[in-house]
């Protein structure tokens, strides 16, 4: 008797295939893009946030294809130094990035971020559509209130293509931390954020 279902399984599975098994459903992931300066300072601070999968500095925001460093420093092409941010909305929220990001820059410096100075370097926020939008501008409606009447000079713009950018750009604050460290403290992005932020700046 005992037999019986298993030779019966045996045919059916023979005839139609073996049951399908549930698939396991992939991780979804979503991506943020700052602008914020030099983006050797913005890559650190967001790989060491739980929840981020995946950082990627380069160029957006601009209109000429695969920028090379060279060229956006000259800011001839649009671009702006930027990162984009990977990660699990399930672990992180978007709201949560941008509270991080706005900590690791001077939001009230129209002109660049501490000593790199021009366009390139300027702070923007990019959304990918209506719900990063609509939180962009909550959160930095929170910011303009906490720095009034000083004028929040950082941009909400939308999401353009982004161009990683070289090799050697990528986690430098590995690759070369004397460098990195010595170029950190040096252009006084340290000491600017706690002057503005206190214990939150990165």
């Amino acid at each position: 008797m005992t037999r019986m279902p298993m030779i019966r399984l045996f045919l059916l599975t023979l005839l139609f295939g073996a049951p399908a098994m549930a698939a396991t459903p992939a991780p979804t992931t979503e991506t943020a893009i700052f602008a914020g300066g030099c983006f050797w300072c913005m890559q650190p601070v967001f790989d060491n946030t739980e929840g981020v999968t995946g950082t990627v500095v380069g160029y957006t925001g601009g209109d000429v294809a695969n920028p090379t460093y060279e060229q956006i420093s000259t800011d001839m092409t649009g671009h702006y130094e930027a990162i984009e941010v990977t990660y699990d909305p399930s672990k992180v929220s978007y709201e949560a990035l941008l509270d991080i990001y706005w900590h690791d820059i001077d939001p009230l410096d129209a002109g660049g971020q501490m000593y790199d100075r021009g366009q390139h370097y300027q702070t923007v926020i990019f959304v990918n559509g209506a719900a990063q939008r609509e939180a962009a501008e909550a959160s930095k409606k929170k910011v303009e209130a906490f720095f009034a009447p000083r004028p929040v000079a950082t941009k909400i713009l939308p999401a353009k293509p982004f161009y990683p950018a070289e090799d050697y750009h990528q986690r430098y604050y590995e690759k070369n931390k004397i460098r990195y460290n010595a170029y950190k403290y040096g252009s006084g992005r340290v000491q600017k954020l706690e002057k503005l932020w206190g214990e939150k700046a990165d």
